[in-house]
């Protein structure tokens, strides 16, 4: 078994790092997207909890084991130290995890110290506390700089669709922000969840789940990427238009939430554009998906006529080891299979997970956000250079284009065109006139970041 050290030099204060690794989501967001395990449950505490990680890929037949990690009491030091331990079969007997995190005071922030002991070799462990560190770094700059430059408080937040790709991403970024999350569930509540959760019902929302709820943050809908079926499209209409009109209705007559954030999409501009740039000020499409987009956009506008600050966060392609494009292709480029789509000319305007999650931070507190807004990347590119980046992130060739048919036997004809070979140069105008900062604004950096082939080795 060998003992190693990770070592990063924090700008912040030690209680204020304690305080995020102490809320909910801190596991979440320090978890590599990339990687076998992922969370399924944190610990409700940092000195005897348990956090339980399960693999992402099942093998049929056999279990799917899962890797619990129990907090020991007798290491922990409140606002100091705390550690814990692999005691699930079989990693405990293949890894034998034990982990301390140690965080000391400096003069201009504190350290934290990672010692883990283990039979991992330390490379293998590496890029997981490289992104571990940048994750960290990155949200409470982010944190502090609401508080700066927007003069950010705790609030209440209500999410609707939080158990998502972007609402647990999001939850876990407020949660450890210090911020209080309300999941909006169609199910009933389950009391031992991280985030306190309340009933809610799309087709008749009860006022009382906005009781003390300063914002909500509005993500459900129904998934697009399915073949375009009057049933599918009928589906990703009915649960997006009339769900979100009855919510904006809500949060009016309850008259409690000041924000309303609601997820949209760049569909709303149509799918073929050329070489266009198209900004917030660009005219809606005539396809399937902007006429959707549009409709959704135009059932927040009572909050918005009642005084309650909204904003459409017109989203673009989200780049995430963990869902989406991004997962859907790796396994493929991984196995020689990579190329570009069709011809590869299409533009595709994407964003990183944790530049969309600020882009949503954002909108909470800054007040003068509001209407549409682009939630994509400061440059587009091509396709063929989307897949000669990923190529490159992966060490892989990109030597096989996927033929036209193979997008059309999955989505359709229709979903092909809107979805796959839509082609759209989006530009987020009104957050570059506003300053924002992008964590990661090029491509290959935010592919880097999420597969885990950051190679920044700083500290």
């Amino acid at each position: 078994m060998e003992s190693h050290s990770f070592t990063t030099h924090l700008s912040t204060d030690r209680t204020t790092v304690w305080n995020w690794m102490s809320r909910p989501g801190a596991m979440t967001r320090l978890s590599a997207p990339w990687g076998p395990l992922q969370p399924l449950r944190e610990a409700d505490n940092l000195r005897d909890g348990e956090a339980v990680l399960r693999p992402v890929v099942a093998t049929v037949g056999v279990p799917r084991a899962q890797w619990v990690a129990q907090h020991r009491p007798e290491l922990f030091v409140d606002g100091f130290q705390f550690a814990d331990r692999a005691v699930s079969q079989p990693f405990a007997a293949l890894t034998r995890w034990q982990h301390v995190h140690r965080f000391e005071d400096r003069p201009d922030g504190c350290t934290m110290l990672d010692q883990v002991s283990t039979r991992v070799p330390k490379r293998m462990l590496e890029p997981i506390f490289r992104y571990r560190r940048r994750q960290l770094v990155d949200d409470l700059c982010a944190h502090e700089r609401a508080e700066t430059q927007w003069g950010a408080r705790p609030i209440t937040v209500a999410v609707t669709g939080g158990s998502g790709l972007v609402g647990s991403a999001l939850s876990a970024f407020l949660g450890t922000g210090g911020h209080r999350v309300i999941h909006l569930v169609r199910h009933a509540p389950d009391p031992a969840a991280r985030f306190e959760q309340r009933r809610w019902n799309p087709d008749a929302p009860v006022h009382s789940m906005l009781d003390d709820v300063d914002a909500v943050v509005h993500l459900a809908g129904e998934p697009i990427g399915s073949r375009f079926t009057g049933s599918h499209m009928a589906a990703v209409r009915d649960s997006r238009v009339g769900p979100t009109q009855r919510l904006a209705a809500a949060i009016v007559e309850h008259g409690g939430p000041r924000i309303f954030v609601c997820a949209s999409a760049i569909g709303f501009y149509g799918s073929e554009h050329g070489d266009e740039l198209l900004d917030e000020t660009a005219p809606a499409g005539d396809d399937f998906l902007s006429a959707v987009v549009r409709d959704w956009e135009h059932a927040t506008r009572p909050a918005a006529q009642a005084g309650v600050r909204t904003v459409n966060v017109r989203t673009g392609i989200v780049q995430s080891a963990r869902g989406g494009t991004l997962a859907l292709l790796r396994p493929m480029y991984e196995a020689f299979l990579g190329g570009r789509l069709g011809d590869g000319k299409q533009w595709m305007s994407w964003i990183g997970l944790d530049d969309l999650v600020e882009i949503y931070h954002r909108a909470l507190f800054d007040a003068a956000l509001h209407g549409p807004v682009n939630a994509v990347a400061p440059e587009a590119v091509r396709n063929s250079e989307y897949s000669d980046e990923l190529a490159a992130t992966l060490h892989r060739p990109s030597l096989v284009p996927v033929p036209e048919f193979g997008p059309r036997l999955l989505l359709g004809g229709r979903g092909a065109r809107e979805l796959a070979f839509a082609s759209q140069r989006v530009v987020p105008r009104v957050l570059v006139e506003s300053g924002h900062q992008f964590r990661l604004p090029l491509l290959g950096a935010a592919l880097r970041h999420e597969l885990g082939k950051d190679t920044d080795k700083s500290s």
